[in-house]
């Protein structure tokens, strides 16, 4: 046999275990990937990297590129077999003040979620059908419980490494740019999740991007990759911050219900503050100081805050 149809003997030897392998689906381990998502519970040391790369509209220039960091506690608020949800609270170590941060929800296999559709504007969409079976959904929100973005993956445990990979999702500013930025109103992002030895990462490929009113995308600006690490400390004293979540953890579940119920109309919400969101931030945490001070919020207190500045999303 000459040595090309010997070659061809050997590929169509293997073509039927090729096809096999690129058509079979991938084994699911939801008891995996909740030991995955339960991992980032603990104590850290934060570094928070963002460096802007492709530069996609003619005549940008990159800004600088932003390092900051800090440290958090993150603590398991809901564990079920489908559903968790876990509290990143930030400590001062100074000052011992506590900042109650962003929060993260995992849902497995959920059919639906709500997206970042307009300025100030969140709505229901349905979950990719590829990414259901087996997906986790993660959804993620503001110190004021307010939503950011959601995405859908699936989780990929191999070498001893389980890493999480999001589709494309849209987010507004994040904070540490929209006192600073008005050239752009949205981020496209790819989210990355992965736990190492001696922590977790959190990856970002952001793209920058102009979109109309009615959320279509009209010009890219620059692609930006982000790095958060999450390195395990025992050298710093969270107490303070364990404090916190033992006094106000009933007023912010209170809060979360009201967010809930009003994300899971399919109408949607739409935030009447500006973009900032501090004109509901700031009556929310003082509420919280209220509750952690001994005192008493009720719940129309806390209906007045959404009834001011969280309305229903307009068609």
């Amino acid at each position: 046999m000459n040595p090309q149809a010997a070659a061809l003997a050997f590929v169509l030897l293997l073509a039927p275990a090729f096809a096999v392998s690129a058509t079979a689906t991938p084994a699911h381990d939801p008891a995996a990937d909740r030991a995955a998502i339960l991992a980032m519970q603990g104590e850290y040391t934060v570094r928070f990297s963002f460096e802007e790369t492709a530069v996609l509209a003619p005549g940008y220039e990159r800004v600088a590129a932003k390092d900051s960091g800090g440290d958090e506690v993150v603590i398991v608020v809901e564990d079920a077999p489908d559903r968790i949800v876990l509290q990143h609270l930030l400590l001062d170590v100074k000052s011992g003040h506590v900042v109650k941060h962003w929060r993260q929800d995992w849902h497995y296999e959920a059919p639906t979620r709500w997206e970042f559709t307009a300025d100030q504007t969140w709505q229901q969409r349905e979950v990719p059908a590829e990414l259901v079976r087996g997906g986790w959904t993660q959804c993620v929100y503001e110190v004021s419980d307010a939503p950011r973005y959601c995405g859908s993956g699936r989780w990929v445990h191999a070498g001893g490494i389980s890493t999480w990979t999001s589709d494309a999702d849209w987010r507004p500013l994040p904070r540490r740019e929209y006192t600073k930025r008005s050239d752009y109103n949205a981020l496209e992002a790819i989210n990355r999740h992965t736990i190492v030895p001696g922590g977790w990462t959190h990856e970002q490929d952001n793209t920058k991007t102009v979109r109309d009113a009615q959320g279509r995308p009209t010009a890219q600006l620059v692609r930006e990759f982000g790095f958060n690490d999450y390195v395990k400390t025992t050298a710093i004293d969270f107490s303070p911050a364990y404090a916190y979540w033992d006094a106000t953890q009933a007023y912010w579940a209170r809060v979360r219900e009201r967010w809930e119920r009003r994300l899971a109309a399919p109408e949607g919400v739409q935030l009447k503050t500006k973009i900032d969101g501090m004109a509901l931030i700031v009556p929310l945490f003082e509420q919280a100081q209220t509750v952690q001070d001994g005192g008493t919020v009720t719940d129309a207190q806390i209906d007045a805050v959404f009834e001011a500045w969280v309305t229903t999303a307009t068609p």
